[in-house]
């Protein structure tokens, strides 16, 4: 059976090994030094195989995403879900997994302005559009003024929704600036909120329009 580099350390554990050198052979067991290297060796190998695999497989499928003003290859399949590849690949955890049907609207991003739900929009349909994610709406330092309407107003709760509901309302007020409370209301009808702060949110986005 192949070994893999695990097995090697292993290996290196169970080998004959040095007396502690007190000379009556009855003192702790040392492992070679030269066991534990080889063990090393293979270990940094295989992880530098997975790399090598992970961008090999990604120049197989030639594709490449903007995100957040930055290209970067894709090595997920064609078919895989957008949201899989920011979370996975490019370690973004604005957009969250909720229901996996585009019916709650916590994966919303943007594409090229237009909020979509990545859960169900394939990676191998985005082109050349922008992607853009709550990280790339603002930052810590510089808050898109939705961002900081919704930390004055305490718009989030458990804030498992709020991802969504930011980038449905960024969206939203570029299309219609000076929206109404009912339009506002119906614009973010599609974003499930659980824990209740829908009046707070609403406040928040209210906050941004007459700002």
């Amino acid at each position: 059976m192949k070994q893999g580099p695990g097995d090697d350390l292993q290996e290196a554990a169970r080998a004959p090994a040095a007396d502690s050198g007190d000379g009556d052979g009855a003192g702790p067991r040392r492992v070679p030094r030269a066991a534990f290297i080889s063990a090393g060796v293979a270990a940094a190998a295989a992880v530098a195989g997975g790399t090598a695999y992970l961008v090999e497989r990604s120049r197989g499928t030639g594709l490449t995403v903007n995100v957040n003003g930055r290209d970067h290859p894709v090595a997920a399949a064609p078919d895989t879900p957008l949201l899989y590849v920011l979370r996975n690949e490019l370690g973004l955890r604005g957009p969250r997994f909720g229901c996996g049907l585009a019916e709650c609207g916590a994966c919303t991003v943007h594409l090229d302005g237009v909020a979509v739900r990545s859960c169900v929009t394939r990676v191998d349909s985005v082109g050349n559009r922008q992607v853009t994610t709550i990280e790339g709406l603002g930052t810590p330092s510089n808050p898109h003024p939705l961002q900081k309407a919704f930390i004055d107003q305490q718009a989030a709760q458990c804030g498992y929704c709020i991802n969504g509901m930011l980038m449905t309302a960024a969206a939203f007020l570029k299309s219609k600036p000076r929206p109404t409370d009912a339009e506002i209301k119906s614009a973010l009808a599609g974003n499930l909120c659980r824990c209740g702060s829908h009046y707070r949110i609403l406040r928040a986005v209210k906050a941004v329009i007459s700002a």
